[in-house]
């Protein structure tokens, strides 16, 4: 994710936070410096919150670890304002799978909350709750009140919280997945509606949420339709065939005349007939804009690059299209260049699909009419 830095690595997971971040320190650094007018009291502020926000670390990890189980790798964590996200490289297929991979990030939460409730009550135990505050009481009792509010927050059964997958995963085990996270999706919308009409008269931070729960379960609908649209295809069917390469002597300017001169962005480079790199768009305009124009395209060309075999399902070629730094993927056949994929292409071709059926299926009315 852009504007994040690497903070640590656990369990063979890098750990980033991104840049936005460090506004929420500084705007709890604020609340409590109004609220007391001391450095110290901001100093525990700004420990509270990165108390709560490993907690948020350990959830996160709790799904990775537990779809770890299931031969499911995580990219990355990375800690945002609003919490925390755990890149999985693929959702787990089994519903079974995904509920429990579910359940595990907020399993973490009920873990630390009762440690942290035994610790409380081996000594003066939990502060009532009328003397917590934002920006006061005990620190401890406050961590195990923040952890309890995340739990049932997260459950809540509306993507893209934890507890909408929780939601799919139990609809999935007698529905098909597309029409199991529609009907997820569909609750999670309601329940927004729900949300921003209340927060319209009492708390504005629910018009916020209602906002965020409708468009993950919006996206989470898009998501689950697309996957359903690219299953069982091979990736032959959506590549495009018809393109154009560079040679790795090639010029930047072979180059700039060839994008201008058709509606190719990235072009496979070739040394001989072994494909040898990848000049992007990106690349290509970064070179002329420090005047490079006659250097080789072997010499800006991305050297590392990913190939799809043309037996290759379409879905597992367009997950590795959005999850690599790229925006073209070869198509390759016994090592030979045969076609390149696009996320444009793709989303063409699953546009004439759905065209094609919705024709065929009035066929047989225009047919009967007549």
């Amino acid at each position: 994710m852009k504007w994040s830095v690497k903070i640590a690595r656990i369990a063979d997971i890098g750990i980033y936070i991104h840049l936005t971040f460090l506004l929420l320190l500084g705007w709890v650094a604020v609340i409590y410096w109004q609220h007391s007018h001391s450095t110290q009291a901001m100093a525990q502020g700004i420990f509270f919150i990165l108390l709560l926000f490993g907690c948020v670390v350990l959830h996160e990890l709790g799904h990775a670890l537990m779809a770890r189980r299931y031969g499911i790798r995580t990219r990355d964590i990375t800690l945002l304002p609003i919490g925390g996200v755990a890149r999985l490289e693929s959702m787990p297929e089994e519903p079974r799978q995904e509920f429990w991979v579910a359940l595990a990030g907020p399993a973490v939460n009920v873990f630390i909350a009762a440690l942290l409730y035994l610790v409380l009550a081996l000594g003066s135990g939990p502060a009532p709750l009328e003397e917590l505050g934002i920006t006061h009481g005990s620190l401890l009792s406050r961590l195990m009140v923040v952890n309890i509010w995340l739990v049932a927050f997260n459950l809540l059964p509306a993507f893209p919280m934890d507890g909408g997958r929780v939601l799919r995963a139990l609809l999935a085990m007698r529905l098909d997945y597309v029409q199991a996270t529609r009907v997820a999706a569909g609750i999670g919308q309601a329940m927004a509606l729900i949300f921003g009409f209340l927060g319209l008269f009492s708390n504005p931070f629910l018009v916020f949420i209602a906002l965020f729960v409708w468009i993950g379960a919006a996206q989470e609908s898009s998501h689950a339709q697309l996957k359903s649209a690219l299953e069982g295809i091979p990736v032959r069917r959506a590549m495009i065939t018809d393109f154009q390469t560079l040679a790795i002597d090639d010029t930047l300017a072979t180059a700039v005349d060839m994008i201008l001169s058709g509606s190719q962005h990235d072009f496979p480079v070739l040394d001989g007939a072994r494909l040898a790199g990848i000049l992007t768009r990106a690349d290509l305009l970064k070179a002329l804009a420090q005047g490079r124009q006659g250097q080789r395209v072997g010499d800006v060309m991305r050297r590392d690059f990913q190939v799809v075999d043309d037996y290759a399902m379409l879905q597992t070629a367009f997950q590795r299209l959005q999850q690599c730094d790229c925006t073209t993927l070869p198509i390759v056949r016994n090592g030979q260049l045969i076609g390149l994929l696009t996320s444009d292409n793709v989303g063409e071709f699953i546009m004439i699909q759905t065209a094609m059926e919705r024709g065929e299926a009035r066929i047989p009315a225009g047919s009967a009419s007549a």
